[in-house]
């Protein structure tokens, strides 16, 4: 009787199943024992390899399998995050620094165990070249309790992530090089595909999400062969790989990176790829930091641009929700050095679209110094995030057979009262719905912001956007009692689900924005 208890005991233990013991999961690589949290709400697992640390012979290699490991593996601290130079101001970490950095982090409601919940798994933005899992505004406690499994991982970010070499193509299984980060991000993904039934998730429920960078990555994750089947949903929040020409996130064709990839090599002092692995990576980012890294068309990860693939109808089919804030870069003009006027504005318009500045002005209207502070913080916001988002959402409606959904994040965020920019007090008026201010909302953690006072406002707008995001990773369907109806999105008469202290659908009212561009953009291709 004392064994058969001791057995059954043991049993628990391994499987995550009983109050007790839930915690503690076994993976295919070791058991692993996170921590209860959030009132014993949630329990959450940080900092589980999913990857050998890509370092050594292994750095500028797919990633590896981890070792497994014997008895029971801490998992209550965030991994480190990848080497990085410090390039956004707004991130903050919880974790130290290092080139062994391929972890990841799981939040699961605390009677998950034995259950089959959808699973939510975020990547980071930071342009592919910052960004960590361990962010505040990105913890996945309170996200958790809205029904889900939160998945978060690091991903090899700049040089280590994204550096091509002829080199490496030659040495490589498939012929390619570069795309490590993308890899790194289907290595997590077919984790969670092989592991996250223990932990109460449903691997054949997987919604990947992300912001800005995290964006660009779902839309490309979409066009990769890779990554079919590794996930069934996707939320995009602000970019996709449908920009106007230019842009430090455009993707370079395999040749051209690995010309980048031979100055580089040179500029840093290195004649072989054994020097290269062999160099500090401090040293490497030093000399990276004149110079970006990212997503390429590498003929294996990317076969051809992300455009050609949605455009032949070869993404994967799933349902999209996707969207960007109002406000993207309307502080970069309302505190720009010298001012906005009716005349500068439209001297810029007809400097930038010659000819075509007349069908601008239409659009983007100058009448007046206000009219045209308006219109050029629309149109930075429309060419650095906008139109690519909108053409993305677009173009999947029309060579896609999954419903889509289209959100505008408008809310103006609250700011600390003693925020200055350039030197001026800012206020929210002045910042708007900034970019990237959506996530501390999506995620439930406004007060992982510091000096902001938040609103009863703010909390509900929160609360309704941690349930449509939660819904559409249940259902494919943001829609639920209690909410707002968003209505599927559809080209022809396009209606847009705005998000601010009162929540509401709305025909879409800036087509004639994105039209405009994209005619210039087509205009362009043809000539």
């Amino acid at each position: 009787m004392r064994q058969t208890i001791l057995i059954a005991a043991m049993a628990l233990l391994v499987t995550g199943g009983g109050a007790a013991s839930a915690q503690t999961v076994k993976t295919d690589l070791g058991l692993v024992e996170g921590q209860v949290i959030a009132d014993g709400k949630v329990h959450a697992w940080l900092g589980i390899p999913f990857a050998a640390p890509p370092t050594g012979a292994r750095r500028w290699q797919p990633p590896q399998p981890a070792e497994p490991w014997t008895g029971v593996r801490k998992a209550d601290a965030f991994g480190p995050r990848c080497l990085q130079n410090p390039v956004f101001s707004d991130m903050i970490f919880r974790d130290r620094q290092d080139e062994d950095c391929l972890y990841l982090n799981v939040w699961a409601p605390a009677d998950a165990a034995g259950k089959k919940l959808p699973v939510m798994f975020w990547i980071h933005g930071g342009g592919f070249q910052a960004g960590s899992a361990s962010e505040p505004r990105q913890d996945g406690t309170k996200l958790a309790q809205k029904g889900v499994v939160v998945v978060s991982a690091n991903h090899r970010l700049g040089v280590f992530g994204f550096f091509a070499h002829p080199r490496l193509t030659a040495e490589s299984e498939t012929k390619t090089s570069g795309n490590y980060g993308l890899l790194d991000m289907i290595a997590a993904l077919q984790w969670v595909r092989r592991n996250i039934a223990a932990f109460g998730g449903d691997p054949d429920a997987v919604t990947i999400f992300g912001e800005s960078a995290g964006s660009f990555a779902v839309s490309a994750l979409m066009a990769a062969p890779p990554a079919r089947g590794l996930f069934h949903r996707a939320i995009g929040e602000s970019g996709a790989y449908f920009q106007l020409p230019g842009g430090p996130l455009g993707l370079k064709p395999l040749a051209d990176a690995e010309a980048d990839g031979v100055a580089f090599a040179k500029e840093a002092g290195a004649d072989s790829l054994a020097a290269l692995r062999a160099m500090p990576g401090e040293a490497l980012l030093q000399t990276a930091a004149r110079r970006w890294f990212s997503p390429i068309v590498d003929g294996h990860v990317l076969p051809d641009t992300v455009e050609a693939i949605y455009a032949a109808g070869k993404q994967a089919q799933v349902p999209l929700l996707a969207g960007w804030n109002a406000d993207e870069s309307r502080a970069a003009i309302v505190f720009a050095k010298e001012p906005v006027t009716a005349e500068t504005f439209t001297a810029q318009a007809r400097a930038r679209f010659g000819d075509r500045a007349a069908d601008l002005l239409k659009v983007y209207p100058a009448s007046n110094d206000a009219e045209a502070l308006e219109s050029a913080a629309a149109l930075a916001g429309d060419l650095f995030i906008g139109y690519s988002t909108w053409k993305w959402i677009e173009v999947h409606r029309a060579t896609g057979n999954a419903p889509v959904y289209r959100y505008s994040f408008d809310r103006k965020i609250p700011v600390p009262p003693d925020l200055t920019i350039n030197g001026k007090p800012a206020t929210a008026d002045d910042i708007g719905a900034r970019h990237a201010g959506e996530i501390e909302y999506v995620f439930g953690q406004l007060d992982s912001v510091p000096k902001v006072t938040w609103t009863d406002a703010d909390r509900r707008l929160s609360d309704q956007m941690m349930t449509y995001w939660s819904n559409f990773a249940k259902t494919g369907d943001p829609n639920g009692s209690g909410l707002p109806q968003w209505p599927a999105y559809d080209s022809s008469a396009p209606s847009v689900l705005h998000l601010d202290v009162e929540v509401a659908a709305k025909p879409d009212t800036h087509r004639p924005r994105y039209l405009f561009l994209d005619s210039t953009r087509n205009s362009a291709a043809s000539q």
